[in-house]
């Protein structure tokens, strides 16, 4: 199964239950290889610590099960503010090392990757709702979210059955 790729933003509750139905029908899709892109719903022109915090996780090997789960609730669903370092190592403390964390923060390591994502989402891939899911480099197949109503748990199950 080829690799595919999820664009989405922890603040939109529609990427919450994408991911959801995601994590519902991958154990239906043993081989799939997920590339996550983490994007800005509403790109700000300065490093976004909670994208900066994906990687970080990813590199330091959490769960990324949990690392998900646990932004998508804080950020989408209890609004708190994701885009405080100190807020994130608070939130992360028990998934990652808080001094880690925001050492690795401070250093900004990771700051580009919020501007590649967009970039990639919004001027290559052709992105306009999130969530969205994309084979890299393949015009076909790809689902798009619908404005004010996300993606399906249906639509999602055709567009892994078509890779």
């Amino acid at each position: 199964m080829p690799k595919f790729q999820f664009f989405y933003d922890y603040q939109c509750p529609f990427c919450k239950k994408g991911y959801e139905a995601l994590m519902d029908l991958l154990p239906d899709y043993p081989d799939a290889e997920i590339e996550w892109r983490p994007i800005e719903l509403n790109p700000k022109p300065v490093a976004n610590p909670v994208i900066q915090a994906f990687y970080i996780a990813q590199e330091l090997g959490a769960d990324l099960n949990v690392f998900h789960s646990t932004m998508f609730q804080k950020a989408s669903i209890e609004n708190q503010n994701v885009r405080s370092s100190k807020v994130l190592g608070d939130i992360l403390e028990k998934i990652l090392d808080k001094n880690k964390l925001l050492e690795m923060l401070e250093s900004e390591k990771y700051a580009s990757k919020k501007d590649e994502n967009n970039d990639l989402a919004y001027e290559n891939d052709d992105v306009w709702y999130l969530p969205a899911f994309r084979v890299p480099g393949s015009k076909e197949p790809r689902l798009d979210a619908k404005g004010g109503e996300g993606v399906t748990r249906e639509a999602l199950k055709e567009f892994l059955d078509k890779l």
